[in-house]
């Protein structure tokens, strides 16, 4: 009878474990910028750089998914691998303004609450990311930016570096093409590696709460002082956990003159309209037949994403909890 009793308690525990197991949901969607890029313009060592740094980032994501981690624990630690990779245009491979310096935005938010946090134009501060996170659970504050940003990071305990630690050799040289081709009617709308690179990340865990965080060093030769939509809660971040959550990359003051990832989900909220078709509208539609470049990610309450650019290639790549998982450069 002993014997009988411990089989079936050993029984519905593995029961118990497996429909435990098999209950979690979530869905992870990171971007490392959108461009018009040519496929010739990317070795084939280039593409499996950007392939394997994605992959292994969706793998540390959706690990720590899988743990019971937060939607935002997950956003600040996949953006911070991307931050740390000079592949992308956001922490360690950052653009350089007018002046040859990098200066960094970046911003989370919190759809559980619609708490959010942003730094910009930042110098010293290793993860932007961190900071913008820290703003928003240890201030009463939105946005800080320069000085203060760094100030406050600095009491926080976050990592500081030398400005030089952000230094790349390839970005350093498309900013010397550009100051040498200025009078020749060269701009950063014609350099296709204007924009691309901002990195970002949308995510919905196992308890329903969903995440949106964005980091970028900005446009390259930026004026001094200027700030994109990557730090701009409702132009490049959003997140309700009523709705869904967008992080985008693109030409930034677009970006905000038309609020897009807040447009995306408002359109979600009060129309109904399913979360790509939304994204569609606004990138395709409303950008696009601007002339005006760029893309999002976003994932819906429900676990539904869209990965939606007007432009010849966007970095991208999701994960989810039915075991789908892509990562891809160019248009299919």
């Amino acid at each position: 009878m002993k014997t009988i009793k411990h089989l079936l308690f050993f029984l519905a525990s593995i029961f118990l474990c497996t429909n435990t197991y098999s209950n979690i949901t979530y869905t992870l969607v990171i971007h490392g910028g959108a461009g018009n890029i040519s496929k010739e313009s990317l070795s084939a060592e280039d593409i499996k750089n950007y392939e394997n740094k994605f992959s292994h980032t969706l793998n540390i994501g959706e690990e720590m998914l899988k743990n019971g981690a937060s939607a935002l624990d997950v956003a600040v630690e996949v953006v911070k691998i991307l931050e740390d990779s000079p592949l992308f245009n956001a922490g360690k491979g950052s653009v350089f303004n007018i002046d040859g310096e990098n200066e960094l935005d970046a911003s989370i938010m919190c759809g559980k609450d619609r708490n959010a946090g942003a730094v910009a134009g930042v110098r010293i501060i290793k993860n932007p990311i961190e900071a913008a996170y820290n703003v928003m659970k240890e201030s009463p504050h939105v946005m800080l930016i320069g000085d203060g940003a760094e100030q406050f990071s600095k009491e926080k305990g976050l990592e500081i570096v030398s400005p030089s630690y952000f230094f790349d050799q390839r970005r350093y040289d498309q900013y010397r093409n550009f100051i040498d081709n200025r009078d020749k009617g060269y701009n950063n709308q014609n350099n296709k590696d204007f924009k691309t690179g901002t990195v970002g990340a949308v995510v919905l865990d196992s308890k329903g709460n969903l995440a949106a965080a964005t980091s970028t060093g900005g446009m390259l030769a930026k004026k001094y002082g200027r700030v994109g939509d990557s730090p701009i809660i409702g132009a490049g971040t959003y997140a309700d956990n009523n709705i869904g959550a967008v992080s985008g990359t693109g030409h930034g003051e677009f970006f905000i003159r038309n609020v897009i990832a807040y447009d995306i989900l408002a359109k979600v909220k009060y129309l109904n309209t399913p979360i790509e078709k939304a994204a569609k509208e606004l990138i395709h539609d409303r950008l696009g037949k601007d002339e005006i470049n760029g893309g999002i990610i976003a994932v819906d309450k429900d676990g539904n994403i869209a990965m939606v650019f007007n432009t010849t290639a966007m970095f991208r790549g999701f994960v989810n909890h039915k075991g789908e998982k892509e990562t891809g450069i160019f248009v299919d």
